[in-house]
């Protein structure tokens, strides 16, 4: 079966196309730039989901499509208003209308656990009136569809809209974290890796047109995840938190607004969470080291060694 990733170069994307080669799906993905992460037998498109007829050529020969492309932060949606609803609702219009004229088998979109808050500005709006259009899609022209709903997710691969990528990345080259707020925030984190699992699983028929949450099984304090990754480091780093709020972001819980209900997947096993920053300590380190960027840390003289990920 041909699958195809919009936005498969991408943090989230990359793990998801993998994980469809894993389970012999014929991969190919489309988006503005390659990466070094993709396989040799996953195929590769470059262009822009706000091209509709490049969007509509690539669909075509599909058979399940996921859409993980487009604005996944929060400050920049608020940054750019109009240009997150071109990345995130146009395009969105674009590959639904592909999915409906070719009769793709399955849409699956990635959409956030924000969709129920009244925080998230218009990166939350944005995922809000998608969900509203795939609804619509589904209603009128019978378009299947699977929405997932992610937690926060950290892992290998991250970039710099990643909060824990970017924690980890001043902890090593500064000696410090520096956290807007109070550490009192709690978020649910879930490993990339399971992320992609579970995009894959919902393939399965008791999620067709469902809405899934991925928010994994593991909530934390913001101050506590930073106290881990300190004792990690062998307490050599500092945490200073600050009285500026982190804006647009929720502190204890997102529900404040109720769309359509959501199923919670739970894997029949999960990354643990400390295995998993201790992972995203060493892959942050080798990076950073590639990059010739100075650490204040030398993790391979400390015997600090590579997680095994599968």
């Amino acid at each position: 079966m041909k699958a195809l990733v919009f936005g498969g170069s991408g943090f989230l994307g990359s793990h998801v196309a993998d994980a469809l080669t894993s389970a012999d799906y014929d991969v190919t993905i489309f988006d503005k730039r390659d990466s070094v992460y993709r396989k040799k037998e996953q195929k590769l498109i470059i262009g822009d989901i706000q091209n509709h007829a490049e969007v509509n050529e690539c669909i075509k020969n599909a058979d399940i499509v996921y859409h993980f492309a487009g604005t996944a932060d929060i400050l920049e949606a608020q940054n750019n208003p109009v240009e997150t609803v071109k990345n995130n609702i146009l395009s969105a219009a674009y590959i639904l209308d592909a999915c409906r004229e070719y009769k793709i088998k399955r849409f699956i979109y990635s959409s956030s656990i924000y969709v129920y808050s009244d925080k998230g500005s218009f990166y939350r709006s944005s995922k809000q009136a998608v969900e509203l259009l795939i609804e619509n899609y589904s209603e009128i022209y019978g378009v299947d569809f699977t929405i997932l709903r992610f937690g926060s997710l950290y892992g290998r691969r991250a970039n710099e809209f990643n909060y824990i990528h970017n924690a980890i990345k001043q902890a090593l080259t500064e000696g410090r974290i520096i956290r807007n707020g109070g550490g009192t925030e709690i978020r649910d984190y879930v490993n990339v890796l399971d992320a992609a699992r579970a995009s894959v699983k919902i393939l399965e028929n008791e999620y067709r047109n469902s809405y899934v949450m991925v928010t994994g099984t593991q909530t934390m304090r913001v101050g506590d995840l930073l106290a881990m990754i300190k004792e990690m480091l062998n307490n050599s780093i500092e945490i200073e938190f600050n009285d500026e709020k982190m804006l647009g972001h929720y502190e204890i819980t997102p529900y404040s607004f109720k769309p359509r209900v959501a199923k919670k997947l739970i894997l029949d096993y999960h990354y643990d969470l400390g295995q998993g920053i201790l992972d995203c300590i060493y892959d942050t380190y080798k990076q950073l080291s590639k990059d010739g960027i100075k650490t204040k840390f030398d993790l391979e003289k400390n015997n600090f060694r590579e997680a095994e990920v599968k």
